[in-house]
């Protein structure tokens, strides 16, 4: 992936190598900060006020004091100096609490540092992607519904599915999977689709509550039910979830095969022709 060639910061739209911050950002110090990610497809962000609900009440949750709906003509602007506008694109947010001497309490009168950028990103209309995935504890802290700058922990469970040739890590705390390094997950048994509460110890992904809409509107039932790491071998099928992921079917868990061919389950694929629907319409 390549810098983008522009930059949303603070109210100015600079080259990305004149973007620049504090070294004594909240941000860069603690990863103080709240990140979203949307995309937009045929010129219409996907869902776009759910994501900037979502990132206002992740601001909301760490007590950082910004309207996110001041943002609208600012991502119009960097979409029209980019000359994204009307195309498939990426687009990143993060605002972090803003410039402050180092210390772990925060004063309350600092001014939030916001930046983003936009991409060209180019879906495909299904995810063809099959995926192998390992499984791992989730080790992370325990407020995963936070969509934080911090992701250290996300990031080293990525990195050991990439060096085990893997697309993702599926987590498991107390015995139960929780979610993956970058993305939900779902099993499905019997028919029915089964997928960790939205609680603290998962994102509730955009996706994966279009998932469950889909699934309301596909007579498909869904459960908010853990699902056991003994389990896996009663499992039929299971996907992905994610904003760029959109639905990907999973093959492999650890040794665990659910397709010996390049297969689709059935309710996957049902899941992702009608996915395929909504982005047109969206």
């Amino acid at each position: 992936m390549k810098y983008p060639e522009k930059v949303y910061l603070n109210g100015n739209i600079v080259p990305f190598e004149d973007a620049k911050i504090s070294v004594f950002d909240r941000g860069f110090i603690f990863g103080d900060g709240i990140y979203e990610v949307m995309v937009q497809i045929e010129g219409v962000f996907f869902y776009k006020k759910a994501h900037l609900d979502r990132l206002q009440e992740g601001l909301n949750k760490i007590n950082i004091t910004f309207d996110t709906s001041s943002l609208l003509i600012d991502i119009e602007k960097l979409l029209g100096v980019t000359k994204l506008t009307g195309k498939d694109c990426l687009l990143y947010i993060q605002i972090t609490r803003g410039v402050a001497p180092r210390q772990h309490s925060y004063p309350l009168d600092i001014v939030p540092t916001v930046m983003m950028y936009a991409v060209p990103k180019v879906l495909p209309k299904i995810n063809a992607v099959n995926a192998k995935v390992i499984t791992r504890e989730d080790f992370r802290w325990s407020r995963c519904d936070i969509k934080m700058t911090s992701l250290l922990g996300n990031v080293m469970l990525n990195e050991e599915a990439v060096q085990h040739q893997c697309f993702e890590t599926i987590l498991h705390r107390d015995g139960f999977f929780t979610e993956a390094s970058h993305c939900n997950v779902f099993f499905i048994k019997d028919g029915i689709v089964l997928t960790h509460p939205a609680n603290k110890l998962i994102l509730d992904g955009i996706t994966r509550q279009v998932v469950f809409e889909l699934c309301k509107s596909l007579d498909i039932e869904i459960q908010e039910t853990p699902v056991s790491i003994n389990d896996v071998s009663e499992i039929d099928e299971a996907f992905l979830t994610g904003t760029s992921t959109q639905i990907a079917s999973i093959q492999q868990i650890d040794d665990h095969i659910l397709y010996k061919e390049n297969n689709i389950g059935p309710v996957t694929q049902k899941l992702q022709e009608a996915f395929l629907k909504i982005k047109s319409i969206n």
